[in-house]
């Protein structure tokens, strides 16, 4: 059967909620940027490799994908509107059965909490049941049928805070 691997990962640590007139400006702290880094070495350095990258249009989203594309993770990086907090699984779905994908295809999400576990919850069980937690610079990781709907039908293999990735 035809899967298509599907990183989701949360933008890395930002600046203080409230402290920026526009919430969709706040960037990564430095020590975001550091341990985000770090995280996405370690996936390199696990073998592997995102064909597309995506990402929310919000600065620290956006920034935390950048780091994943410069660390050698992908080349290919789009800003999709449907991971911006409040977006809908159905459009990013909508997008995906229009992308021409390879065989293999292997996506990274780069988005917000608590969508990103909805999401994940949604494909993996149907509907979302508010049991997974993605904390900053975390991943989690989904194997989704490449044909029919993934509602329901996709399987969880990865779940990790950004702490396990980096212990030796």
């Amino acid at each position: 059967m035809m899967t298509i691997e599907l990183y989701l990962i949360r933008h890395g640590l930002a600046g203080e909620h409230g402290s920026y007139a526009n919430d969709d400006e706040r960037p990564l702290t430095e020590e975001g940027k550091k341990k985000t880094r770090l995280v996405a070495k370690r996936l390199r350095d696990l073998g592997l490799h995102f064909d597309s990258i995506l990402t929310s249009p919000l600065v620290r989203a956006r920034q935390t994908a950048e780091i994943l594309q410069e660390v050698g993770l992908g080349q290919s990086l789009a800003t999709i509107a449907a991971l911006a907090p409040g977006g809908e699984l159905s459009e990013w779905l909508a997008w995906l059965a229009s992308a021409p994908l390879s065989d293999q295809p292997c996506l990274a999400l780069v988005g917000h909490e608590p969508g990103l576990s909805t999401w994940a919850e949604t494909l993996v069980w149907g509907s979302a049941k508010g049991c997974l937690v993605l904390k900053k610079a975390g991943a989690i990781g989904l194997t989704l049928p490449k044909t029919g709907s993934p509602i329901g039908n996709s399987a969880l293999f990865w779940l990790t805070p950004p702490r396990l990735v980096l212990e030796p």
